[in-house]
């Protein structure tokens, strides 16, 4: 028997307004600012206030021995601070109870790791100082921008300083081992991995108001019995925070679900920890990752960013212009190049139209993956327009 870890990614891009070739050399409003703002506060009236609610509630009610944690992008805070400010407040109250972790990552959830290692570098260190600003913590373990990992990211991680990293507890890497127990890494033996039990969390964040799934209805007793019997260091229960609400409507129940599941796993002997509560647990044997593993998609791999010819070129044109813009000494051009790394421009230039299509679609501002790598393409010319004024 063992504990549960909950770990919620919280994350909102900056989407691009229909950015046309005519606007090249003409505008320099590249971002929606209407449509960030409508997004950001449906979502923090349907998950983020209601559910931080919940959390605060169920943390006083069970004296602190209810635990999660959360990785906040950059983008999603600053998002809060001018369309939301009472989510933030709200973050910061869970963060004085002391029983909530904050997690590093990129700050712009970008996909630098892949591209360029010093960005990389500079993005998880500017989230660090953003989450130090807002909740007075200094993030201990890191998670990737959605869960990439790989062998030498671990290295990359133990020598930034962290003491733990997250990972999906793919299959094809585990070979038939329980994703329920701290892993080491072949280039990094003593930082732990802690990979996440796809199984148990995606019966909550895609499976939960499925009518056809033969489980359903998921009741938080079922889901104790599911979990109590497990064996090892824990399980690790990663998802979006927007399954609470957003994608699984209040009126599946899900918020009744949650708000009942920490006294179903205590009546069963289980409690709850949070990631850096296991950087002291002994790995218990080497997953061993050459190349890059994700949560995304049942190929568990970057596909879902750079599976076609379009997200590869945008991506590696966005990237040929890095050297550009930060030698303009201009911090606006910077800023908004470093918005055009968020992985979710990448994203929407998938044209997987198979068992992953629909959480392709959700929240796409296109009406095609065309749309968004023309739109895409069409800012990073008017970003070489100005590389060339400044």
């Amino acid at each position: 028997m063992t504990n549960v870890c909950f770990y919620f990614q919280v994350h909102q891009p900056y989407r691009l307004r229909q950015f046309q070739v005519f606007d090249i050399g003409a505008s320099r409003d590249y971002f929606d600012e209407h449509k960030n703002r409508e997004v950001c506060q449906k979502v923090a009236h349907k998950c983020y206030l209601p559910m931080n609610k919940v959390v605060l509630d169920l943390i006083k009610k069970h004296d602190g021995k209810f635990r999660v944690s959360y990785a906040i992008t950059g983008t999603a805070i600053e998002q809060f601070e001018r369309y939301a400010p009472d989510v933030l407040k709200s973050f910061q109250k869970l963060a004085k109870t002391g029983c909530v972790e904050f997690l590093g990552e990129t700050y712009y959830h970008s996909l630098a790791y892949l591209f360029d290692r010093n960005e990389f570098k500079d993005q998880v260190d500017m989230h660090h100082d953003l989450i130090h600003k807002h909740f007075g913590k200094s993030p201990q373990v890191l998670r990737n921008t959605e869960l990439i990992y790989c062998n030498d990211l671990a290295r990359h991680a133990q020598m930034m300083g962290y003491k733990a990293i997250l990972a999906e507890g793919a299959d094809h890497i585990l070979g038939g081992r329980s994703p329920n127990v701290v892993y080491a890494s072949p280039t990094a033996s003593s930082m732990p991995v802690l990979l996440k039990n796809y199984k148990l969390s995606d019966d909550i964040a895609f499976r939960f108001s499925d009518k056809n799934w033969n489980e359903h209805p998921l009741t938080a007793e079922k889901f104790a019995n599911w979990v109590a019997p497990a064996l090892g260091d824990s399980v690790n229960l990663f998802m979006d925070y927007e399954t609470f609400g957003e994608h699984q409507w209040e009126d599946s129940g899900i918020f009744e679900f949650f708000k009942a599941l920490p006294s179903a796993l205590f009546k069963r002997g289980v409690g709850f920890h949070t990631p850096s509560d296991l950087t002291t647990t002994q790995p218990k044997d080497v997953v061993d990752v050459h190349l890059p593993i994700s949560w995304a998609d049942l190929e568990r791999d970057t596909s879902a960013w750079l599976g076609n010819q379009m997200q590869r070129t945008a991506i590696e044109a966005l990237y040929a212009l890095k050297d550009g813009v930060f030698e303009s000494g201009d911090q606006s051009l910077i800023d908004d190049w470093r918005r055009l790394t968020t992985s979710d421009h990448f994203y929407y230039m998938c044209t997987k139209w198979f068992s992953d299509g629909d959480v392709h679609k959700y929240f796409n501002p296109y009406e095609t993956p065309y749309d968004g790598y023309m739109v895409f393409m069409n800012v990073l010319e008017d970003i070489r327009t100005r590389i060339k004024i400044v």
